[in-house]
């Protein structure tokens, strides 16, 4: 098996943010809540009220001529960050990209929209829409991203709940380095702000009624997000080849399940997996400068993140800022993985570190240096991010900065 080098050449987005990389990042970076009053088709006494929604997205205004009925919310975000992706990339007038590009996709429960409609329809006795079934595929935005750009390769998705995207993006550079394709276009997406999804993540009790906390004394439960974000990966060889701009380096992934607990985090099997993406990126924990950590702002999932960061970092963890984007971003859930990888890119990019915001107080179950409130300018020449799913999935990144 070859280990080729991959490098990451085009990034596109769509959050409560707003449509595109530099709207994300200018949040991020800024610490600009999502926390907004939520839209919904239907109300049904919703308890919690708001959520980090994105904005909405008519995918005919992006591909004239098409059918909307055929894309779900999820696809059409899907796309639109592909669009942008694929044009950073400077690959949007290259024609298809055939059979040396793979599309791979992270999503944890996809056309949820779509499914919801139908069962809502069927209450009422109305009759079904009869492109229900190729709107509601899991493996519709695949499918649509690789007709958009005459991919023919490796066609597929992702779903492990929040490490889906970040699964995505290690399986894509494996895939890479062993020599499967030449090119991935890799997405994370999810479209959970609907009626039923609300409710079912209210009835969980880890939602927080006010704001999302992470790393703080007096946090009550994670932000709901949706969105999209896609990453273009390439071989160095291919990239350099065409005299494309590098925004970063892949360099390592590690993944674990905990085997353990739908819901209870593991400290094992988090600890695991960034020691496993530190070996197959050959480098060790001291030459990190910056983690953007899963992050929740549950109470258990932050403390054992914190305490899986330690075993890591030893002596040297309050010294490493560790934050999470999640108040801004929203919890996207599948799509998380990669929203927060385009923010540790544009970090490295930067050189400044993104606040954890609406913090109040240190807990000392959590002794991490999370950059409170306030980013921070800094170098930053190699980055961990994390992703730490239900089902004891985990998954970790490393990059580094474009050589």
């Amino acid at each position: 098996m070859s280990s080729r080098e991959v490098v990451v050449t085009g990034i596109g987005a769509v959050t409560v943010a707003g449509l595109g990389v530099d709207a994300l990042w200018k949040a991020a970076s800024g610490g600009v809540s999502g926390a907004n009053p939520m839209a919904l088709a239907r109300d049904f006494g919703h308890v919690i009220k708001n959520a980090a929604q994105a904005p909405a997205v008519d995918i005919a205004d992006y591909l004239p001529g098409t059918k909307p009925a055929y894309f779900d919310r999820v696809t059409a975000l899907a796309l639109v960050a592909a669009m942008e992706a694929v044009r950073d990339a400077g690959l949007a007038d290259a024609g298809p990209l055939g059979k040396r590009t793979a599309v791979v996709v992270g999503t944890g429960i996809g056309s949820l929209g779509t499914i919801e409609e139908a069962a809502y329809n069927l209450i009422q006795g109305r009759r079904p829409d009869p492109l229900s079934v190729p709107r509601a595929m899991t493996s519709a935005a695949a499918s649509h991203i690789g007709m958009v750009y005459g991919c023919t390769g490796p066609s597929f998705v992702i779903s492990s709940a929040c490490a889906s995207s970040a699964q995505a993006l290690g399986i894509a550079f494996q895939m890479l380095r062993a020599g499967m394709c030449d090119r991935a276009i890799v997405t994370g997406a999810e479209a959970i702000i609907t009626t039923g999804g609300m409710k079912g993540w209210e009835a969980m009790r880890v939602l927080s009624p006010d704001l999302c906390r992470p790393f703080s004394k007096g946090r009550n439960g994670l932000l709901l997000g949706e969105g999209s974000a896609v990453l273009v990966l390439e071989t160095a060889e291919l990239a350099r080849a065409r005299g494309a701009r590098v925004r970063a380096r892949l360099l390592g992934y590690g993944t674990t399940s905990d085997a353990k607990d739908m819901l209870r985090p593991d400290v094992d099997g988090a600890s695991e997996a960034m020691a496993l993406a530190l070996e197959d990126a050959g480098i060790a924990a001291g030459d990190i400068d910056y983690v953007n950590a899963h992050g929740t702002a549950t109470l258990l999932n932050d403390a054992t993140e914190s305490e899986a960061l330690g075993r890591i970092f030893g002596n040297r963890l309050g010294s490493v800022p560790v934050t999470s984007t999640k108040p801004i971003h929203g919890h996207t859930l599948g799509a998380a993985g990669a929203i927060e990888a385009i923010v540790t890119i544009r970090a490295m990019e930067e050189g400044r570190v993104p606040p954890t915001i609406n913090f109040l107080a240190p807990d000392p179950n959590c002794p991490v240096d999370c950059v409170p409130n306030e980013g921070r300018s800094q170098p930053i020449g190699l980055a961990m991010s994390n992703s730490f799913a239900f089902g004891g999935i985990n998954a970790a990144l490393v990059f580094g900065r474009a050589a």
